[in-house]
Parts: structure tokens; C-alpha cells; sequence
């Protein structure tokens, strides 16, 4: 953990965060900035070239006069001066290894920020190594009171997840999230877990310690780490789960009731952040349906590591329907939202001209980066992760690639690209 924390951070912790030591009760909790109000102060910010850091030291009255607007001066001043109680609260954390990121931190999770962007938790505490973070994985997630057979079902589907080293991301609540967390573990597996609430009585527990200690789990939150149970934070932090995964499944759920429901029915209506799967084995459920009838699709049941590479991959039509899109893939969904992009331009020589048009020049670079990308099998989404470009668009590249008879395209790993064996022709 780093023992010091940035400026920015710091800034972001006094305006926002509630800084409870122990369990009792601060009296300044009800000033603190709202998520809405944090946003809009650090949009006026950005636009004036500042950063939250700006807001504390010396010679800020001008600074926090200006922001007066936004947040109320004297508010700004008290919620500043919160040093002390900011001092005692991160020795607190330090000892219980504990650290905070703030959205303006280089390490604050790739994922969160880029998926839910002004929405992404502004101040992020945790436990573990923060590279699990992005890592993506399977969101697991259910009712917390189930039977047998389905806490059974949830152990195999964490079992498969730690056998195809993928990592298993849910809400550490009890039933389906914790049975999905131990059983991954349990196979060696990765794990991160997202709580509501009581984070540092949760890293101080014994079963966690060496799990946290060897680096196969992460246990974060949005939330205070000696934050109560709230509701609302338990249906907030579903978002959190999601973005920080690259598909989901729900195992179980009551229908238009409880945190399990709301996340995926947010994730269906309104973000579209990964592909929701449902069970589709065993007893049904009216949830289950409905979220069928949203959109979510249902579960393949793969029975090793590479039919469940596959359900991060889910099968996309042709043409997607905009009018019936609610019912597609979320893959089918996604590109039904987005431009067409155009097809790379074929090179453009003249007698005059020898050189390249830029649009050929790029590709031509794109090539020669890719190919040294895929001397191992990847995936579309994975090239466009490491391009740092959308998905649609390393398949454009993929796709002539493979005409040229530069790469293939293999059916296992599922979806997969892989330099062909032969000689790349000339660059």
C-alpha cells in the first residue's frame, strides 16, 4: 500500500468522504459534497485548468470564492479543514492495509473509469492487489437465500471460472456471491469482491488475510470502510460489479425486487455494460424470466475453459434490428447503437506520388503492431483492448488481416486470431 496519498486524492476524501474512525458517528457526515455535487464542482475544474489538489493549501480564498457557484464557500472551508480527522482516519486504514484511490489517480481501475465515466465511484478503498481490478472476469451474482442445489451450481461455475483463469467478480453477500468468491478460491482462482458496506471488518477476517496476502483476491468498496449497511449503497455498487467485469450471470433472482434484480435490470435497460446471462438449467424462477424478456441471455453451460471463453464472445447477428434490440446479444446491441465504420481504404499510389495516403500508412502500422500482438491466439476484444480502440474496429482490421493471409482465424480458442505460421509478407 502506498503510504502516502496523492493531492488529489486528498482533496477528494476531505469534500466527499465521511472519514468514521470506528464506529462512531460523524457529526459533518450531512455537509460532505454529494456524488452530483463532487461531478460538478470537478467539471468547473477541469474547465478552468484546475484540479481538486488546487482547492487545498494556502492562498485559495480566491479559488474557493470562484466555486461559490457550484458549492457554497464556507461549506468548501469546513469540509477542508477536515485535516486532522483525515489523518487519523488513513493511519487507521494503513495499519488494516488498506488503501484509497480517487478517480483522478493513473491507478484507479481502467475499467470503472472508461465504462462508467463521470458515474465511476469518485473515491474507490480496497484491500488486495489492485491489478485484479482489471482484469476483467465473470460477474457471479443472486438472491442470498437459495437452496442447496443452486450454492452447488454456483460452486461450478467458480470452479470452471479459476480452471479458465478467469476471474470471478461478485458482491461478497451471502448465498450465490460468496458461494461463486469460495468456490474459485477454493480451485485457485482470482477473485474481487465489491462490498456495500463493513470492508475493514471484512479484510481483518482470518479466511481472507492470506487469500489478500498472496494476491488472489482484491476486496473493494465505494463506500467508507467502516461504512454500515445502506440499501441504497448495496443497490448502487451493483454498477460497480459489472463494469469491472466482462460478462455476468445470474444465478437467481426475485422478480422487480432486491439488489440482485436492480443490477441486472440496470444493466439490461439503461447501461449495457457487458452480456447478462441468466440459468437456464434447473428450477426457473419469474425473475429469471423476466430477465430473459429484458434481453439477458441464456447461460450455454460450458463445461471447460474454452466454451466459457466463448460466453464472452456471445454470437452476433448479421444485422442487427434496431426496433427489436432490447431482445438481441448485448455484442448485437452494442454495434446496433454504433456508426458504421468505414472498411480500411486500399493504398493509393501514383506515378507522381510514390507515398502512401495517411489512411494506409496507419493501417500499415496497425498491421506490423498486430502481428507481433498475435504470435499467441487472441481475441477481437482483446487486440482492441491492447489498440486501446473500440472492438468494431479491431475487427475491421482482423477481418483484412485474414484476407490477406496474414493471420488466421481459429475455432479454438473460440473467436481466436493467430499469426499464420508462414512468412508475414513484406512490411
Amino acid at each position: 500500500m502506498s503510504e502516502t496519498l496523492s493531492p488529489n486524492t486528498k482533496a477528494i476524501l476531505l469534500l466527499t468522504a465521511p472519514l468514521i474512525i470506528g464506529r462512531g458517528k460523524d457529526d459533518q457526515r450531512a455537509d460532505l459534497l454529494t456524488p452530483g455535487e463532487y461531478t460538478r464542482l470537478a467539471v468547473y475544474l477541469r474547465e478552468t485548468g484546475r484540479q481538486p489538489a488546487d482547492l487545498v493549501g494556502s492562498d485559495t480564498d480566491q479559488l474557493l470564492g470562484d466555486c461559490h457557484p457550484i458549492v457554497e464557500q464556507d461549506r468548501l472551508k469546513r469540509l477542508l479543514g477536515r485535516g486532522f480527522l483525515l489523518s487519523q482516519a488513513f493511519e487507521r486504514w494503513q495499519t488494516r492495509a488498506i488503501w484509497v484511490l480517487s478517480r483522478a489517480d493513473d491507478t484507479y481501475p481502467r475499467k470503472l473509469k472508461a465504462r462508467l465515466k463521470k458515474d465511476s465511484p469518485s473515491l474507490l478503498y480496497g484491500c488486495g492487489d489492485r491489478e485484479i481490478l482489471d482484469s476483467g472476469g465473470l460477474a457471479v451474482v443472486g438472491s442470498r437465500n437459495v437452496s442447496d442445489s443452486l450454492v452447488e451450481y454456483t460452486y461450478e461455475i467458480g470452479r470452471l471460472a479459476a480452471r479458465a483463469r478467469r476471474t470471478v467478480v461478485s458482491g461478497a453477500a451471502r448465498g450465490i456471491d460468496q458461494a461463486a468468491m469460495r468456490a474459485a478460491l477454493e480451485s485457485g482462482g482470482n477473485v474481487t469482491g465489491v462490498l456495500a458496506d463493513s470492508l475493514e471488518r471484512t479484510v481483518m477476517n482470518r479466511e481472507h488475510r492470506n487469500l489478500l496476502l498472496e494476491g488472489r483476491l482484491a476486496l473493494v468498496s465505494p463506500y467508507d470502510p467502516n461504512a454500515g449497511f445502506n440499501t441504497g449503497n448495496a443497490m448502487r455498487r451493483n454498477r460497480v460489479i459489472y463494469a469491472l467485469a466482462d460478462a455476468a450471470l445470474v444465478v437467481n433472482a426475485d422478480a422487480n425486487k432486491g439488489g440482485t434484480w436492480a443490477g441486472a435490470k440496470e444493466q439490461l435497460d439503461k447501461l449495457h455494460l457487458v452480456p447478462v446471462y441468466v440459468r437456464s438449467t434447473g428450477k426457473g424462477s419469474e425473475g429469471l424470466d423476466a430477465l430473459r424478456n429484458m434481453g439477458a441471455l441464456p447461460w450455454p453451460n460450458p463445461v471447460d475453459p474454452d466454451d466459457l471463453d466463448a460466453v464472452f464472445q456471445p454470437d452476433v447477428p448479421e444485422k442487427p434490428d434496431r426496433l427489436t434490440q432490447r431482445a438481441l446479444p448485448f455484442d448485437a446491441w452494442q454495434e446496433s447503437m454504433e456508426p458504421e465504420l468505414p472498411p480500411c481504404p486500399p493504398a493509393s499510389r501514383t506515378a507522381d506520388n510514390p507515398s502512401l495516403d495517411p489512411a494506409e500508412e496507419l493501417y500499415r502500422t496497425i498491421r506490423s503492431v498486430v502481428t507481433q500482438l498475435l504470435a499467441e491466439p487472441k481475441k477481437a476484444a482483446e487486440v482492441a483492448g491492447e489498440l486501446d480502440v473500440t472492438k468494431r474496429q479491431a475487427e475491421e482490421w482482423l477481418k483484412r488481416l485474414v484476407a490477406e493471409g496474414v493471420l488466421e482465424k481459429r475455432s479454438r480458442p473460440a473467436r481466436s486470431y493467430v499469426i499464420r505460421p508462414e512468412d508475414v509478407p513484406a512490411q
